[in-house]
């Protein structure tokens, strides 16, 4: 069922990938392919007013796609923690929900005296580890969902594309899950047995006992994970500063410009060396997410590779309608990778 779970993800990233990859090759006959994809890349000022139709929503759904990442990653990540504390414990001290949740799963030979499974020290280290790389999804997204609230402000006219809408909900559906995937199927049986169970003892009129909260038990064994992963979340949050800067620019040019929908060149911060440093940014912070997993995980690396062909197409086309919209855009900028591409 685990490796089920994988497959599937990993053969999905395959399938969202090929047709980036083919779309970039060089080859003229490919070039009817390449249109068709980058046409569904293209959203907001790149879109062209032609374009509008049934098959198009309104950018402003941008939205959906973190209300969906911020409920989907937090119910992961509390899912992840929760088993993770109570079947794989990094530390020696009490157990957090030990009364409560031991009371609730006790039962076969699985579970030490304890009442915490047993579970080999690999397992138990990429239990926390995948509540580590869930931890930095759910600062992504909160801050991603706060940013299309608060500092992005859609024209009314701004359009995407139908195909990169779905392929948005889908991206923030894979992308947390492709984070604990390994132990997702075993995850949720241990959840909803517990649920079952305090439902069962509610309806019995048993006393459940209170949990406790320990912060530094609850917290410790994220410090033992040693020092990649936390060179990989500083990767990370070199990307997120970024990125919130660079979406600050944006977001401060609706006040600069005298119409809504007029455009002004961006500056500042990776501005000045490429045209789209907010997707530069975001690279760079997934690429912390494989760090962080100590580059050994098939399934973030799928992950990865998904986020640089979607991005590195739409920066493409993005540099494409600087050029062409303003005469006196700096030439020494790159589309997405300074002083390369």
């Amino acid at each position: 069922m685990e490796f089920g779970v994988v497959g599937i993800l990993e053969g999905l990233w395959v399938a969202a990938i090929l047709p980036l990859l083919v779309a970039s090759l060089p080859f003229p006959q490919l070039g009817w392919f390449s249109g068709v994809v980058a046409g569904f890349a293209k959203r907001g000022k790149i879109m062209p007013q032609s374009s509008y139709s049934k098959i198009t929503v309104p950018q402003r759904f941008f939205c959906h796609f973190y209300v969906l990442g911020v409920v989907w990653t937090t119910i992961l990540l509390c899912t992840t923690w929760v088993y993770a504390y109570n079947t794989a414990p990094m530390v020696s001290e009490p157990f957090f929900f030990s009364s409560m949740l031991g009371y609730l799963t006790t039962s076969s030979s699985s579970v030490s005296s304890d009442g915490s499974h047993l579970v080999s020290s690999r397992h138990r280290y990429g239990l926390w580890l995948s509540v580590f790389l869930l931890l930095l999804m759910e600062a992504q997204v909160l801050r991603r969902l706060f940013e299309t609230i608060y500092v992005f402000k859609y024209s009314p006219t701004a359009r995407m594309h139908m195909f990169g809408y779905v392929a948005g909900l889908f991206f923030y559906t894979a992308g947390p899950l492709s984070l604990c995937c390994s132990n997702a199927s075993e995850m949720f049986k241990y959840g909803a047995n517990v649920v079952n169970r305090l439902i069962v003892a509610k309806s019995k009129g048993a006393i459940v006992p209170a949990f406790r909260f320990h912060w530094w038990e609850f917290v410790n064994p994220l410090l033992k994970l040693g020092w990649l992963p936390w060179i990989g979340a500083s990767v990370f949050l070199w990307g997120w500063i970024h990125q919130h800067r660079c979406h600050a620019i944006l977001g401060s040019l609706r006040n600069q410009g005298k119409k809504m929908d007029e455009y002004v060149v961006p500056c500042g911060d990776w501005f000045e060396l490429v045209s789209s440093p907010h997707y530069l940014a975001e690279i760079v912070l997934y690429g912390g997410f494989v760090v962080a997993s100590r580059g050994t995980d098939l399934t973030i690396w799928l992950l990865f590779g998904f986020v640089v062909g979607n991005l590195a197409l739409a920066a493409a086309e993005t540099h494409r309608w600087y050029l062409l919209k303003f005469d006196a855009y700096p030439k020494d900028r790159c589309a997405i990778i300074p002083f390369v591409y």
